[in-house]
């Protein structure tokens, strides 16, 4: 190999400047070397590519909650008067000759429970004189009384005497068909005596068509 970079050197080097040519050739062929043993050791040796470190799944930002009245927990009015039009709507659509029908009912109280108490009565009365002879009596009347329980599996339950059903203040009827006057009646009777609510609370109108 010597005697053929020898023979390029000889060639390159004629003329004036030679000397300088001669050496920029050895400085290129020493770096095209260099490039060459770069890219053979290259092809010998494997890289494993790093993998970047692994960050924790950041969950995707949950929407505000929203409130709205619907969402709100309910009342016990309205979870009594939702209840009482849900039933209607259901019995009234049922009748012959009537569509569909939205209820709205307001009550005015809800659901009562008696317990069973015993009772006690003390009566108390003082006799009082003036000074011009008169008198006066006065009674005064003291009742107290605690609720009875029974046992049930060891729990204490009271005793309920009755259920007081709650006091519905009006109900409005708005139904496909209420323009008849036979249909509007039937409704009218049906609300009457199914939730015994006097007629004179009930308003049943008719539905656009």
């Amino acid at each position: 190999m010597a005697k053929w970079l020898e023979n390029i050197e000889s060639a390159v080097g004629g003329g004036p400047g030679g000397v300088k040519r001669v050496k920029t050739l050895r400085w290129l062929l020493i770096i095209g070397g260099l490039g060459a043993a770069l890219m053979l050791l290259n092809s010998f040796l494997s890289f494993k590519g790093v993998e970047p470190p692994e960050t924790e799944a950041t969950p995707p930002p949950q929407a505000e909650e929203t409130w709205s009245q619907s969402d709100s927990p309910r009342t016990p009015f309205e979870a009594v008067e939702q209840t009482l039009e849900s039933r209607l709507k259901d019995i009234l659509e049922k009748i012959v000759g009537v569509g569909s029908v939205d209820v709205l009912v307001t009550i005015d109280s809800t659901e009562e429970t008696v317990f069973a108490r015993n009772e006690k009565e003390s009566q108390a009365i003082t006799n009082e004189s003036d000074k011009n002879g008169g008198t006066r009596h006065q009674t005064s009347i003291t009742k107290d009384g605690q609720v009875v329980f029974y046992e049930v599996s060891g729990d204490q339950k009271p005793v309920v005497t009755k259920v007081i059903n709650p006091k519905i203040r009006g109900i409005l009827i708005v139904a496909m068909g209420a323009e008849d006057g036979m249909v509007r009646r039937l409704i009218m009777d049906a609300v009457e005596k199914g939730v015994n609510v006097p007629v004179n609370r009930i308003s049943v109108v008719p539905s656009k068509q």
